[in-house]
């Protein structure tokens, strides 16, 4: 397919900017279920009007249902899905498993584009996408160009890229900063942004966890090259000249071209300390972070009204082939083409034998090539007229208008989809005893001796530690990193390691890592990064395969008790919660590795300390005190087991954290109750 521009809209102004400076789609959501929930976004009204506007100027148009929801929420997801479905959308962007699984049901002939809060990083969590009936697959920011090029020669899936715009720190639909520090799930579409603020090493005050923004712009002919259909531009919080400027700037270069003075406006109107191709070129380190200077802030005034310009008009961005005839006795006629649609128009009197002034060709050239105030230009025009006539020009003119109206509207006319009416239907869930599952980071943690059904294990556990385990009766299951990129098969060798000792499961924390586990001659079971929501996605999990879940660590303990259907479920009663897994190390802006010791942390500003733990080549950055209920157990009925999961104890603490866990006893330490007492955003 044609190399598409995708820009994004969070307003009307915005979408209006992307079109006339060359969009070939853009992206835009309504005021819920859409990762940019504080953007202006567009009311029912707007979206009908908007997706009119951008279908008249053969302008695609993808919505955005990229947030995780609630059982309470999937009545009006279904509805938002028919509403759109009716009123012409291109495609939905989706995030969660059971809003895909809803898409599907309602109208199967919707194209899904998995949004890049899946988490999706590799081959092999593209292949588990493209079975569960997606098209498209935004990519991580962290991917290189190398292991872009890698997943394009091993799919099928369209793939989309970010170009252009803001970069997190984290790894999409990996962080829970937000939310567990301000209770704004970034999930939710309401991400506060708080790595933004100062988060110093060793109570050095610094920006450690701010990036500049992505631009890869320069490189789009790489990204071409590497396979990528689509190239993406962040910022549906940001102004239209922003829009506008980054939109041209790509037009720029995938024409061959380069404006200057758009390029320095593009960084004017909004950067970070510049720009970073960081990841892409793999070239990684201090180098790729900044933060919004009062520079940044105060240059992006001069620009303004220079990128008000790129989109002040309508730009004539379609091309048209038009043939126009002149005969005696006969209304004049003009057919116009566009992108495979075809309209005509007819004079309201035949033309007239001339008296003095013939029309010739040159003079209806002339007249029919004036598209001006249109979104169209004329590409070919052909004229059959006899000689000796005559037609005003204002005729002329007034056909020009008559047959392009009547084009735009046949381009703009979209057939609707077909929706089905679909309720989904679910069993209750009654959970058994809890079942006790232990999870360890580090390998060094692990006591001497465990009681537990269930043990995860990192990659690295060494042999007898595996087998000493497994003759114990207990379900020893190594853990699939969430971080997979170009490590697939690696991790598929030391799953094999493992199922060689009797092991028969893999816990995995994304697509990617329940594909890899398939490939080893495993069964899966889901869990950190799995962002599980709802009973849909429960069920989906379950049809993918999956033999439990640990369900989202941003539910309330009443909605958790909620969840229906069959598949075994459970919830973390303790552990210091993953906020951020990074692909650029913090710390290592301040300390080498060496200095570090891979027990490096991050305080913020009112003091806490954040530990940071590197592993598999991506950095873990923890809660500054462990999540702890396991003295509340009975408030989680609805849960099949319980996890404690192990990430900066030494292996003493784990036994105590484990017994305290049996008795049912208060912690003896500083502790949160994360998210499961309060309803996060």
């Amino acid at each position: 397919m044609k190399t598409e521009i995708l820009a994004p809209a969070g307003g009307f102004d915005s979408l209006k900017a992307a079109v006339r400076c060359g969009a070939d789609a853009v992206y835009f959501g309504g005021a819920a279920f859409n990762a940019r929930r504080n953007a202006k976004n567009f009311s029912d009204e707007e979206i009908a009007e908007a997706i009119d506007y951008c279908h008249k100027r053969n302008v695609k148009v993808y919505y955005t249902l990229n947030t995780l929801v609630s059982d309470t929420e999937l009545a009006d997801v279904s509805a938002e899905i028919k509403k759109l479905c009716l009123a012409g959308a291109d495609a939905f962007i989706v995030q969660d498993l059971g809003v895909a699984a809803l898409s599907r049901k309602i109208c199967p002939a919707m194209p899904l584009h998995a949004s890049t809060q899946m988490s999706v990083q590799s081959k092999y969590g593209l292949e588990l996408l493209e079975s569960l009936g997606f098209k498209r697959a935004v990519l991580p920011r962290e991917l290189s160009e190398k292991e872009i090029a890698e997943i394009s020669a091993n799919t099928g899936l369209e793939l989309e890229c970010f170009v252009h715009g803001a970069l997190c720190m984290c790894l999409s639909g990996q962080c829970l900063m937000s939310s567990v520090i301000g209770g704004r799930s970034g999930n939710r579409g309401l991400c506060a942004q708080p790595c933004r603020l100062p988060f110093g090493v060793n109570n050095k005050e610094a920006y450690n966890l701010s990036l500049k923004d992505l631009s890869l712009i320069k490189h789009i002919r790489r990204l071409e090259n590497a396979g990528v259909c689509s190239l993406k531009i962040e910022g549906r919080m940001k102004r239209p000249e922003y829009v506008a400027a980054a939109v041209t700037a790509c037009r720029n270069a995938l024409n061959g071209t380069e404006d200057e003075a758009v390029t320095g406006a593009l960084e004017a109107v909004f950067s970070r300390s510049g720009f970073t191709d960081g990841y892409f070129t793999g070239s990684k380190g201090k180098d790729m972070f900044g933060i919004r200077t009062k520079e940044n802030v105060t240059g992006s005034a001069a620009v303004l009204s220079s990128l008000q310009q790129l989109y002040k008009n309508e730009n004539p961005l379609v091309p048209v082939d038009m043939a126009f005839e002149a005969a005696r006795g006969v209304p004049a006629k003009l057919t116009v083409k566009s992108g495979g649609f075809e309209a005509s128009a007819e004079s309201e009197v035949p033309p007239q034998e001339a008296l003095n002034k013939c029309l010739t060709e040159d003079t209806a050239n002339e007249m029919l090539s004036k598209c001006g105030g249109t979104q169209f230009y004329a590409e070919n025009i052909e004229c059959s007229i006899e000689p000796g006539l005559f037609m005003p020009n204002s005729a002329v003119n007034s056909l020009r208008r008559a047959a392009l109206e009547k084009l735009e509207n046949k381009i703009g006319c979209k057939e609707p989809y077909v929706v089905n009416d679909y309720v989904p239907e679910f069993g209750e869930h009654t959970a058994v005893k809890p079942e006790l599952h232990l999870r360890f980071f580090d390998k060094e943690s692990i006591p001497a001796s465990l009681e537990a059904q269930r043990v995860i294990l990192p990659l690295d556990t060494d042999e007898k530690t595996v087998k000493s385990l497994v003759e114990k009766g207990i379900e020893v299951t190594p853990e699939v990193p969430v971080n997979v990129f170009s490590q697939g098969e690696k991790y598929i060798s030391d799953l094999m390691r493992f199922k060689a000792f009797g092991v028969s499961t893999a816990w995995c924390c994304n697509l990617d890592g329940v594909k890899i586990a398939e490939k080893a001659g495993l069964k899966a079971a889901g869990g950190f990064g799995m962002n599980i929501y709802n009973s849909l996605s429960l069920e989906q999990a379950q049809e993918s395969g999956l033999t439990d879940c640990l369900v989202s660590c941003e539910l309330s303990r009443g909605e958790i008790n909620r969840l229906k259907g069959n598949i075994k479920r459970g919830v973390m009663v303790y552990g210091r919660l993953p906020l951020m897994v990074t692909a650029n190390c913090p710390v290592n802006n301040e300390l080498t590795c060496a200095k570090c010791g891979r027990a490096g942390s991050l305080t913020d500003r009112t003091g806490a300390q954040f530990p940071v733990r590197c592993k598999n080549g991506c950095s873990f950055i923890f809660n500054s005190v462990p999540l702890c209920v396991y003295d509340k157990k009975a408030d989680f009925s609805g849960a099949d087991y319980h996890l404690l999961s192990f990430t900066t104890e030494s292996s003493e603490e784990c036994e105590n954290i484990i017994s305290e866990y049996r008795k049912g006893t208060a912690p003896s330490y500083p502790y949160t109750r994360g998210l499961y007492y309060r309803n996060v955003l």
